[in-house]
């Protein structure tokens, strides 16, 4: 190495020299295995809130920063520049320059306030969108929330050879980039590590999706930086027609790595059965509630005598109030009456005639007791009811089925639907709300219309941030690859589901992509320009879509048109599907009852079992066919009697040649099936917006002078916001020696000669929790910290000045 040190040693920029000789260390060390790929030097960092001087470091506007010079003279509008590299002076007007940090430059960042919305007045939650590059945005946030994030969900450029949707060092990387790939991880690294600290060690995940051009990759590096997590990957479908690719198959998934640090686990959710693909279960979806008149054979009340009794229903049908004693054959049900406050039920059947319960008295009345009767609506033949037979009663009692509630009549409230049954799913997942062309590109459409080309489905970010936060109703949530704010979008619908208080913070740059960029650059709009940046995601797409959706209006101020699908569920009674076939004889053969069998399955949401033997009806007991058949009308006392029972059928189709027997078999039917009890999703019209506050800032960066000599106070309280929380609406100045802000929970004193004052106020306040003191004296701050028991103290600027000398001059 003798060599290259010598080498070095006749670079004559210092600063230069020593940038090499770190990178000449660590390729010495660089490891045999793993991960093994070219590092790249950071970008540097534009400042354009820093006042130009001599010995500042600039480029020239509109360029690259990487091309430096420092400030040798100003003389009036124009300024006498070096070049860091080749040393050459060069004069430039002030107007055309930029201040810059390079790699171990130390820099003071600030938020600067861009916008707010606010739709919810009364709450002191908001969530936060920065503008900024996000390596520089996770180093300010590591001042503001170090181990104290609960979840960070990131959607990274998937570094597509054909396409230029990302830069590194201000250049875009397309696929004639030899160096892409080692560019891409090295991007990603250097966040990564950032990203690590924020994470809370105890409980935390980090959620990152990627395609198939740098899964692999990824999962390596991934590994090699999270040695102590758990780590899993999902595939998941987005996209069922798949995009096409030339001389490949079409491309329909892409890939969710989940790294969970710490205690962090999947929660158990209510989730629907297309969580399961194509595994069947067999467990029905809900408990049977059979009819509690008999159908079949020995439905007559002549078949049983002792089960023709009277039920005694109260007049707004919620209640059994007696149950009467069996009527003998010879007396005429109707010298039966009832008193002013009940109806009295008999079982009749839809023809007319008398028929009988399935069972007893005592039965109905311990039944009843229990909460398995369930009664349905008046009708003018009476009512109908279902009951729970012996083994659906064992599925509740040993808990199989837990009780959630009752209903007005007495009835369980059984956790009977799929939708209640929580459970983690496995690592295939493709659901049709998951889709990103309809719950992506269309939903986004109707916010800001076509602004943006290839957003995430909403559902699918909810979908998996809430396996890691629906039981953290406060959760911090952290997206440094944000876009077209899906995050945000998604977090606020979960906490509208559930009432919770996640807050979310997003970071975006504000590129205009490549094309924006080669209509702008001939026109003169140079970045930085007004014309330049408001065609930037950030401003351009993800904060009209959060304000939008905050609202419930579109970019015109129109509400938005359509409904959320939420993960929360309703009941709902819906009749079952009669369908007659009028062109099939009852004589029909063999081949042609099989044909329309054929035919009935190409049906939508329709399956019927095989038919195998010449039967005059076909239905299964399996809930996974849903359809049955009846091939002769005279043979429907039987169908109904098999039919009794299987509520899991929906769909009938009955073969008559005339309306009138098609007409009263389908009443019958309906009499002895009861209604579908269907367990659904809860829609929330998009034009209800949420109850959510966000403010947008850009991330800027303070002259260092001022900052050391405690100039920039009201620059710096975003900053101090959110490290208190970001609880309330930011507070605008600061103008007293000092500002008590319980809103805000959090209090600030200017001057410490006013300390006692500022103690006596904020002891009227215990909802404050932190404090901040400026003084340049660490022992007054020692002593005031020590009267504010119970306080969480930092002192300014000292806290503030110290941390980002440490983390952005070391790297």
């Amino acid at each position: 190495m003798a060599a290259i040190d010598q080498y070095i040693e006749r670079i004559p920029n210092t600063e230069l020299q020593e940038q090499i000789r770190e990178e000449v260390a660590r390729l010495t060390k660089k490891k045999r295995f793993g991960l093994v790929y070219e590092n790249h030097l950071p970008d540097n960092v534009l400042m354009p809130e820093v006042t130009i001087r001599r010995g500042t470091k600039v480029a020239l506007c509109g360029n690259t920063p990487n091309d430096v010079y420092e400030v040798q003279d100003i003389e009036k509008d124009n300024a006498v520049c070096r070049n860091l590299a080749s040393l050459e002076d060069k004069t430039f007007l002030l107007d055309d320059l930029v201040a810059v940090a390079q790699r171990g430059d130390v820099i003071y960042p600030y938020l600067k306030p861009m916008d707010s919305v606010e739709n919810a007045p009364d709450s002191d939650l908001w969530h936060t969108l920065i503008e900024a590059d996000n390596y520089h945005a996770l180093q300010t946030l590591t001042y503001l929330y170090p181990g104290m994030v609960d979840c960070i969900y990131i959607d990274p450029p998937y570094n597509k050879p054909d396409s230029h949707d990302w830069k590194y060092n201000c250049d875009y990387v397309d696929g004639t980039d030899a160096y892409r790939h080692s560019k891409w991880l090295s991007m990603m690294e250097a966040r990564l590590k950032i990203a690590k600290k924020l994470l809370n060690p105890n409980d935390s995940v980090l959620i990152v999706t990627i395609d198939e051009l740098e899964y692999h990759h990824l999962g390596c590096l991934l590994e090699q930086m999270f040695p102590e997590a758990r780590i899993q990957m999902v595939s998941t479908v987005i996209n069922t027609a798949g995009v096409s690719r030339g001389g490949e198959f079409s491309r329909s998934n892409e890939f969710i790595y989940l790294v969970q640090i710490g205690s962090s686990t999947p929660t158990a959710l209510p989730l629907t059965n297309e969580w399961r693909g194509n595994t069947k279960t067999e467990k029905a979806d809900r408990l049977v509630w059979n009819q509690l008149m008999r159908a079949g054979t020995n439905a007559r009340r002549i078949d049983r005598q002792n089960l023709f009794y009277p039920l005694y229903i109260s007049k707004d049908g919620k209640k059994i109030v007696k149950i009467g004693e069996s009527l003998p054959l010879e007396i005429d049900r109707k010298t039966i009456v009832s008193d002013e406050n009940s109806v009295v039920i008999w079982p009749i059947r839809s023809n007319g005639d008398e028929g009988n319960w399935q069972i007893g008295q005592d039965t109905l009345k311990e039944n009843y007791a229990k909460g398995y009767v369930r009664l349905g609506r008046f009708t003018d033949k009476g009512m109908a009811i279902t009951y729970l037979k012996s083994g659906e009663q064992e599925k509740v009692e040993n808990g199989t089925y837990p009780i959630k509630g009752y209903r007005e009549d007495g009835s369980v409230i059984e956790g009977n639907s799929v939708y209640d049954r929580s459970w983690i799913p496995g690592t295939q997942w493709d659901l049709p709300l998951h889709n990103a062309t309809y719950h992506g590109k269309q939903l986004l459409n109707k916010i800001i219309g076509g602004r943006f080309d290839f957003p995430k489905s909403l559902y699918a970010v909810h979908d998996t941030i809430r396996f890691f936060v629906a039981n953290k109703p406060n959760a911090l949530i952290l997206d440094f690859f944000a876009g077209s704010g899906t995050t945000l979008h998604a977090v606020n619908l979960l906490n509208k589901e559930d009432g919770g208080h996640r807050r979310c913070i997003m970071v975006t740059n504000n590129e205009i992509g490549e094309p924006k960029e080669k209509e702008l650059r001939p026109q003169g709009i140079r970045p930085g320009d007004e014309e330049w940046e408001k065609w930037g995601i950030a401003r351009y797409v993800n904060w009209p879509r959060t304000k939008c959706s905050i609202l419930g209006e579109d970019v015109n101020g129109k509400p938005i048109v359509g409904d959320y699908i939420t993960s929360q569920t309703e009941t709902k009674l819906t009749d079952r599907k009669f369908t007659q076939i009028n062109f099939l004889s009852a004589d029909a053969t063999k081949k042609q009852k099989k044909a329309l069998v054929t035919l009935v399955n190409k049906q939508k949401d329709v399956k019927l079992p095989t038919m195998s033997d010449d039967v005059p009806f076909l239905m299964s007991e399996d809930d996974s066919y849903n359809a049955s058949i009846l091939f002769d009308v005279n043979e429907a006392e039987a169908w109904m009697g098999a039919l009794d029972g299987n509520s899991h059928i929906t769909h009938f189709y009955i073969v008559a040649e005339k309306d009138a027997d098609f007409k009263r078999i389908k009443a019958e039917v309906s009499e002895v099936m009861g209604q579908i009890e269907e367990t659904i999703p809860v829609k929330m019209p998009m034009s209800d917006g949420f109850k959510a506050n966000a403010a947008f800032f850009k991330l800027g960066f303070l002259d260092k002078r001022s900052v050391a000599r405690g100039r920039q106070l009201q620059e710096l309280l975003p900053l101090l916001w959110m490290k208190a929380g970001a609880i309330g609406k930011c507070p605008e100045s600061i103008t007293d020696n000092y500002a008590i802000l319980p809103d805000n929970r959090m209090a600030i004193l200017t001057d410490e000669a006013f300390f006692v004052r500022f103690k006596e106020d904020i002891s009227q306040h215990p909802e404050i929790k932190v404090v901040y003191l400026i003084t340049d004296s660490q022992n007054a701050y020692l002593a005031m910290t020590n009267e504010l028991k119970g306080k969480k103290t930092f002192q300014l600027y000292r806290d503030y000045l110290d941390n980002f000398r440490i983390n952005y001059a070391t790297k």
